[in-house]
């Protein structure tokens, strides 16, 4: 796998942490060009010496994903540096915990501004390199985007939103080569719980599952790397998860019941 991905120019967004951090890692100790991009500056720049000091070719491009300009000048910066861009690894994302009814309008904005209109605004600006070089266009997603999970209508709706996005980019290249992937983890042991934003638009601030019992962001980066090398149309990492994809045609009413059951048993869930 090593020779596969050797000088390979990786962007991965949402790189200063969690997934994203473990798939720059994992990128760069297979040979790869990386390109790191995240909105903390200083996260990123400490990434950037801990790859450097090991001896890997690494960029660090401040971005914020929901700025379309910003995307573009990521990717500007990325092919002045060099010259081309294999793969896009779109990870930026945010969650939230809080029935739709008692949420302000704001937090379902702040999701799709982030995970859905991040996505788009990358791919738009990688993509026309990524077809040349015939390479691998990603989203990290979740098992939201095949099911709706309660007290997450808006995490739900932009990894749908995703999903159509990816799929639509899929068929419109069919006969140019392009590899897209949609990948689904589990319940990985990263901050984002932390961060979810609750009905006010304020973050939670502590995870309400126990994250040392989690998948690792470790895991989940050589899956995205298998996925990419075996050229995978979805990668659902979790049985829970392919169940889902499966009975959600078949037994929709029955999977509702169980993530309802589930997730309400969680600290502070807004919902029992």
């Amino acid at each position: 796998m090593r020779t596969l991905f050797k000088d390979k120019v990786v962007i991965v967004t949402g790189a200063s942490s969690g997934i994203g951090k473990a798939v720059a890692k994992e990128f760069a100790r297979n040979e790869s060009k990386v390109v790191l991009a995240s909105r903390s500056e200083a996260k990123l720049k400490d990434l950037e010496l801990e790859l450097r000091n090991a001896g890997f070719d690494v960029l660090c491009v401040q971005t914020d994903v929901t700025k379309e300009e910003e995307c573009r000048i990521l990717v500007e910066k990325t092919v002045q540096r060099y010259g081309k861009i294999d793969i896009l690894i779109n990870n930026a994302g945010i969650s939230m915990k809080a029935l739709f009814k008692e949420s302000d309008l704001a937090v379902l904005h702040r999701l799709m501004d982030v995970n859905f209109w991040g996505t788009v605004h990358c791919t738009k600006y990688a993509l026309p390199y990524i077809l040349k070089a015939r390479g691998s266009l990603v989203a990290v997603s979740s098992v939201a985007g095949f099911h709706g999970l309660p007290g997450r209508s808006g995490y739900s709706a932009s990894k749908f939103a995703i999903h159509g996005f990816m799929e639509t980019i899929r068929i419109e290249h069919l006969k140019d080569h392009l590899h897209v992937m949609i990948i689904a983890p589990g319940f990985t042991a990263t901050d984002i719980r932390k961060h979810a934003l609750l009905a006010n638009g304020k973050e939670q601030m502590e995870s309400p599952l126990d994250e040392k019992k989690l998948m690792s962001a470790e895991y989940v980066a050589k899956w995205i790397l298998k996925g990419i090398r075996k050229r995978k149309r979805n990668k659902i990492l979790t049985w829970e998860g392919r169940f889902t994809a499966l009975f959600q045609r078949i037994i929709p009413h029955t999977v509702d019941f169980a993530y309802y059951k589930s997730l309400s048993r969680e600290k502070k869930s807004p919902f029992k």
